[in-house]
């Protein structure tokens, strides 16, 4: 927190990469690290998104659009704000910050697909089932120099990802 109890992140940013790396669980430190307002995407999709993935099925991109814009418009204001978002293509990127209607900040969690594929399986009472890795994996599209955007390995612990991410966010996010 800055002087006076005002966080000292004040921009927008999402924890972003494929099913299993993270994002929730280092969105969520993030944010409370920031002293700001954490919004988990997963929330936002609609009920036919889930039917979808939980049945095994890839979301398209007309599948994912308008949950992209739910998430931009999550991350509206003037306030420091958290979300986790897979936004696994530069375009879902851009769209994010268009919603936003701000700068958008990205803190890109990269891991191998062995230590994805084991993540996955270890997890419960989720509705991404491990089929769908290899899909998020061919569609990713890590993002590039020119984006606003820091790479972080998830081998690394989660208090050193949340350290970097936070360093990132406070030099570059407002």
């Amino acid at each position: 927190m800055a002087d006076g109890g005002k966080p000292a992140f004040t921009g927008a940013a999402v924890v972003m990469g494929v099913t299993s790396c993270g994002k929730t669980t280092v969105g969520e430190a993030l944010a409370h690290r920031l002293g700001v307002a954490f919004v988990e995407g997963d929330r936002l999709h609609p009920a036919e998104n889930i039917a979808k993935m939980s049945a095994g099925i890839a979301l398209n991109d007309d599948d994912r659009w308008p949950w992209l814009a739910k998430i931009g418009e999550a991350l509206k204001g003037t306030t420091g704000i958290i979300a986790s978002c897979s936004a696994l293509k530069r375009s879902y990127r851009e769209a994010i910050a268009t919603a936003a209607g701000r700068p958008v900040r990205f803190v890109f969690l990269q891991g191998d697909r062995e230590l994805l594929a084991t993540r996955i399986a270890a997890r419960r009472n989720h509705f991404m089932p491990p089929a769908l890795l290899d899909s998020q994996l061919a569609t990713l599209e890590p993002p590039a120099p020119d984006e606003r955007a820091v790479a972080i390995d998830i081998a690394l612990a989660p208090d050193a990802i949340v350290e970097r991410a936070a360093d990132f966010l406070l030099a570059h996010g407002n």
